[in-house]
């Protein structure tokens, strides 16, 4: 009986706290909200192009317009409430701060030799997989999934982005595609890759070929 009882609180504490997780990881906010939640809503907005003011810890009127606006460019209910929907849509279009500087590290590594466009088109490879159901839900995921950017694996990926490779990483963000909502990419000179070949390209930007 005490071992049932012992079992029963230990699956009541596990359970409240992936149920608090959940809803420190996705706050419903609104107009006068407060709290570190509100700079990952406003970040998320400003990469977007949709907030243009500092970032605080406040969800005041300039916030809540951003969110009707975003709501109503992306067939929401533009309400200013930022719920479930909103989070999960907001999450496949932007990126938070720590993203944001993953981003800019792929671009880097994988395009600095490229010109300004070709970086970008890096960069929005990685958002269209982001909001591709074949491929995982985050940008952390996509870029360290296994094989998906050479550079990761061969380590130049932790090379320190310059200012380029951020400007580059925020046009694709803000929805700048250069290759027509590529999924791939690689470049003919150097891949070793015999599925690249089966592929068709549709856009060559500097020296890479990108495929859907």
């Amino acid at each position: 009986m005490y071992r049932f009882v012992a079992l029963f609180a230990l699956f009541v504490l596990v359970t409240a706290t992936v149920t608090n997780h959940k809803v420190e990881a996705s706050p419903v906010l609104k107009f006068g909200s407060e709290g570190q939640a509100i700079q990952d809503l406003q970040f998320r907005l400003q990469t977007t192009g949709y907030y243009n003011l500092p970032i605080d810890l406040n969800f005041g009127k300039a916030t809540r317009s951003a969110v009707q606006r975003f709501q109503k460019s992306n067939g929401l209910q533009s309400d200013g409430v930022v719920g479930p929907k909103t989070w999960a849509k907001l999450k496949k279009l932007s990126v938070n701060k720590k993203e944001l500087s993953m981003l800019a590290r792929v671009i880097y590594a994988e395009a600095r030799g490229e010109a300004y466009k070709g970086q970008v088109a890096v960069g929005a490879v990685v958002m269209n997989r982001l909001q591709s159901s074949k491929f995982p839900n985050t940008v952390k995921e996509i870029i360290m999934e296994p094989n998906a950017f050479s550079t990761v694996k061969d380590g130049q990926y932790w090379l320190i982005p310059n200012q380029t490779a951020f400007k580059a990483a925020k046009a694709a963000v803000k929805g700048m595609d250069p290759t027509g909502n590529a999924l791939f990419y690689f470049n003919p000179a150097i891949s070793t890759s015999n599925w690249f070949k089966t592929r068709t390209a549709t856009k060559k930007i500097g020296n890479h070929l990108f495929t859907l």
